[in-house]
């Protein structure tokens, strides 16, 4: 793709799979579109759908979605905790490679023509497609949402930019514009009390909270409209939602992360969360995120609390961690990056197994052993994982349900590392390689490529090493499936513990090749003491788990 412009369209539907695929299905048809994420909620009754391409193409995959969403949604049947004013609700254009602002505004009001000529629906501009200064923020054109457009329409003042000001009841209004990457982030929050959420919402969005007397009413100002007081940030919209029936949320839009970005909402929630006694526990992107969002964050925090951040991967790892975008789910850098869904590659991980093989199998030094060891880990966490599924919901272990779910969780995350360990090592690697092919003809360059190589050599020793660690982590929760776990699949576990005690074995011995070329006796002694522990571990949880398994088949 030579010019990229991404589209974020969202549905007002979250529940319905087959309406959720057939929108997605829409979209996969277009030659020259690729279809990067699918993200729907059931609470929101809302999907956001992901898309890129060629300008042209991207138009023609927004309006076949939107041509199928407008025929299968029933707005007048739709309840949600997200806002929302149509079936469509909204469709931005936005640019992303070699295409400017003014190139997906044009597309914006092609899509608005197209959407009046053949569907009939009335269309809004908004963000920078807008034509009037207060349709520019989607909240104020959508205020009152769905419910209130037929009294809307009645009015000289709400005329859509493309259409009639004719209420339709199946599919409502829609808008469309151009805007910046705009990053959909929620903080969640250890209570079941929605209003809490709102209230921190209100301390900092741009809008901040309306003022009001001593007795609690509205205070107006001349011009008869409440007066408010600015929230905590410049570029955020938030309101309080609930992701389940436990768990509330802070709900963003964050429109301009170089100047606000997920660490500072982050931190700001967490001080407003103390003063009524909750705690924020993680939170969550929707859709996808820029890389360079997460580097931000990982900056941030590494300076913060001194981490040792060495390459762009570990920032990334660092903004994971310390925002907790895991706590709901797992957080797959690959599937929420819109830069590695883009570039359609990320090494080793994104290519399929035989090509993986492929690679695996030529005269390159890399990937080898300590990727092979990761991804032995990676099979060993994902079969777990597999049991962990197969075991929820039957009544038959409801007793344990709590338990398992705690350990799928932890499963997922460590399924999660290893995966990223399996580039992370050949990676590891090649830096090696590259560090003795720095310069060496002063004394300077000399001594800065023996630094070089000599952190490269640690860190290539280290990376095999947390593979080593992960892996064993896995023990732990293959006992417990064994011992507790759904019975129809306890060979399953078996595998599951055998391949994690493999690519622990495996990995060890990447480490000790790589400790034989570093002069740091004190760095190898500790490193190799700690080898011997995890190693002897290893295999005493593996035998157990085995013991246990052979008893019941």
């Amino acid at each position: 793709m030579t010019k990229i412009v991404e589209c974020v369209p969202n549905f007002s539907e979250g529940k319905d799979k087959s309406v959720i695929e057939a929108i997605a299905g829409a979209i996969k048809a277009v030659e020259g579109v690729k279809l990067l994420d699918v993200d729907p909620g059931s609470d929101f009754n809302r999907t956001v759908y992901t898309f890129v391409g060629e300008p042209e193409s991207v138009l023609e995959a927004a309006f076949q979605s939107a041509k199928i969403g407008i025929a299968l949604i029933d707005m007048r049947k739709h309840k949600g905790e997200h806002a929302r004013m149509g079936a469509l609700d909204v469709m931005p254009f936005i640019p992303i490679k070699n295409v400017n602002q003014n190139d997906c505004i044009i597309l914006s009001k092609k899509f608005a023509k197209r959407m009046v000529k053949e569907l009939g629906v009335p269309v809004f501009l908004y963000a920078n497609s807008a034509t009037k200064s207060n349709r520019i923020k989607l909240p104020d054109i959508r205020k009152g949402e769905y419910e209130s457009l037929e009294d809307k329409f009645k009015s000289q003042t709400f005329k859509p930019d493309y259409g009639k000001s004719i209420f339709i009841p199946k599919s409502g209004a829609t808008a469309t514009g151009a805007r910046e990457i705009l990053i959909a982030y929620n903080i969640n929050l250890n209570t079941n009390d929605k209003l809490i959420a709102s209230k921190i919402a209100g301390k900092i969005r741009t809008s901040g909270i309306i003022k009001k007397d001593k007795n609690g009413e509205k205070i107006l100002g001349s011009d008869g409209k409440p007066e408010r007081i600015p929230g905590r940030f410049k570029y955020v919209q938030a309101g309080g939602m609930m992701y389940d029936e436990n768990i509330a949320q802070v709900s963003m839009n964050l429109l301009n992360f170089h100047k606000v970005s997920m660490h500072n909402v982050y931190e700001a929630v967490k001080e407003e969360a103390e003063k009524f006694n909750i705690e924020v526990t993680g939170s969550e992107i929707v859709g996808l995120v820029p890389k360079e969002a997460l580097l931000i964050a990982g900056n941030f925090y590494s300076k913060k609390e001194k981490i040792d951040a060495i390459n762009e991967e570990k920032l990334v790892e660092i903004a994971k961690e310390k925002l907790s975008l895991s706590d709901l789910y797992t957080f797959i850098s690959d599937e929420k990056i819109i830069d590695y869904m883009v570039e359609s590659k990320r090494c080793l991980i994104s290519l399929n197994i035989k090509q993986f093989l492929t690679e695996l199998a030529s005269s390159s030094p890399a990937p080898g052993g300590g990727s092979v060891a990761a991804l032995s880990g990676a099979l060993s966490a994902a079969l777990s994982a597999m049991v962990c599924n197969l075991t929820i919901g039957k009544e038959k272990y409801i007793d344990i349900e709590k338990d398992i779910k705690i350990s799928l969780k932890k499963i997922e995350k460590i399924r999660e590392q290893l995966t990223d360990l399996i580039d992370l090592d050949t990676n590891a690697f090649n830096d090696v390689i590259k560090a003795f092919k720095m310069p060496k003809k002063t004394d300077e360059e000399i001594e800065r490529r023996k630094n070089a190589i000599q952190n490269g050599y640690k860190n290539a020793a280290m990376i095999p090493f947390k593979t080593a660690k992960t892996c064993q982590k896995i023990l732990d929760i293959a006992q417990l499936l064994a011992e507790k776990g759904n019975k129809n699949s306890i060979t399953d576990v078996a595998v599951s513990a055998l391949m994690a005690n493999t690519g622990l074995k495996s990995a060890i011995l990447n480490v000790k090749i790589n400790l034989g070329s570093i002069n740091d006796k004190n760095y190898v002694k500790e490193l190799s003491k700690n080898l011997s522990e995890i190693e002897k571990q290893g295999d005493i949880q593996t035998e157990k788990i085995m013991n246990i398994i052979l008893k019941q088949i």
